[in-house]
């Protein structure tokens, strides 16, 4: 599954429905509330060991790593 999925995306997918109907309507958004809710409190409750990553550090990392293998 793409890491960037949005959990309206995830219900459609699941429930099958582009688009729901009136009648479908109100379980349809409680689902993508519960979904963001879930997501929400899963990523905070995540944790590490490692270091916060540095864009600009991390972009220099690879254009060092491009320079070495194709000599630009």
């Amino acid at each position: 599954m793409c890491r960037n999925i949005k959990s309206v995306q995830f219900v459609r997918k699941i429930s099958g429905f582009a688009k729901p109907s009136k009648a479908n309507e109100a379980a349809f958004d409680a689902a993508v509330s519960e979904i963001a809710a879930a997501s929400a409190r899963l990523l905070g409750a995540l944790e590490t060991n490692a270091p916060h990553r540095n864009r600009e550090e991390e972009a220099a990392k690879a254009k060092a790593r491009g320079e070495g293998r194709f000599g630009t």
